[in-house]
């Protein structure tokens, strides 16, 4: 049976590690708010920019631009978003398990790999795949300039013709308590039709300079980087709710272990106490019985 002391100095620890998960699970919920905040700003620019492709596609009839035509081919190029720290749940398992997963059932001729994320680019590495591209470090708050050079290489790929087709694999955020992995295909892009009742306004009429096939060839690079970049954001709301539930469990789960020890460590002073009394016991009788 352990000592009494070491009981106690095992408590010690662990309520010292309490309050640190305790300390990350607040920081994780501030930051959550944030990067809530970030994706619902960004919103308003991925609809317009929509709104404005729909039209420019109407207008443009016979023209198909390179990233709206369907390729015959296996070949593909995955951009992967990840984490850079870990204590966060299952996400980047998760991320990684779909992408991989959805590369050996797509793509069999030719796979590579474009990683946003530490986590992702060191367990692709480590399977030896190919990673063609990759940024990490990634801010709190992103920026597009931190992860345009990655987009860049993937829309180059394609543009070259080194692959038929680019997809995108991240964290989708749905709620607090539940993130799931997203794989949604860039190019060839997919434009949806306007409904006829879509907006609650007139449909705008635009006037296209020089003509609407330019201003198509100069959306679609910024409307693939607009997808990457909402899921980077959304990848940063899953991460930060993922680790304030796991924080949240660890604190929980030390709060149970400091209770059950301390339940042992009153049973190992009861039981050292009750030893202390039969030796005094004991000696008083041996004393008695000499005399």
């Amino acid at each position: 049976m352990p000592a009494f002391r070491d009981i106690v100095r095992r408590i010690d620890s662990i309520r010292n590690t309490q309050k640190i998960t305790k300390a990350m699970q607040v920081v994780a919920a501030t930051r959550l708010k944030r990067a809530q905040a970030a994706v619902k700003a960004t919103r308003p620019y991925s609809e317009k920019m929509l709104e404005v492709l729909q039209t420019a596609a109407e207008r443009a009839t016979e023209y198909k631009h390179p990233f709206l035509v369907r390729r015959e081919g296996k070949r593909a190029v995955m951009i992967l978003v990840t984490t850079d720290k870990g204590l966060c749940g299952a996400i980047n398992v998760n991320n990684i398990r779909a992408a991989t997963r959805y590369m050996n059932e797509h793509h069999t001729e030719g796979q590579r790999y474009v990683t946003i994320g530490r986590k992702g680019r060191d367990f692709l590495l480590r399977y030896r795949r190919e990673v063609i591209a990759e940024v990490s470090g990634v801010s709190d708050r992103p920026t597009v300039v931190e992860v345009l050079p990655a987009i860049t290489v993937a829309l180059e790929e394609y543009t070259r013709g080194n692959t038929d087709a680019v997809v995108l694999c991240y964290s989708k955020w749905i709620s607090t308590m539940k993130q799931e992995p997203e794989i949604r295909v860039l190019i060839p892009a997919e434009i949806p039709a306007r409904e006829a009742g879509q907006g609650d306004g007139p449909r705008a009429d635009y006037i296209y300079e020089p003509d609407p096939e330019s201003v198509l060839d100069g959306l679609l690079p910024r409307y693939v980087e607009t997808q990457v970049f909402q899921a980077v954001l959304e990848n940063k709301a899953s991460e930060y709710s993922a680790k304030m539930i796991a924080m949240q469990n660890a604190t929980d789960a030390a709060g149970d272990l400091i209770d059950a020890l301390t339940l042992f460590a009153n049973k190992v002073r009861q039981a050292g106490i009750t030893t202390e009394l039969m030796e005094i016991v004991t000696g008083a009788e041996a004393m008695r019985a000499s005399s």
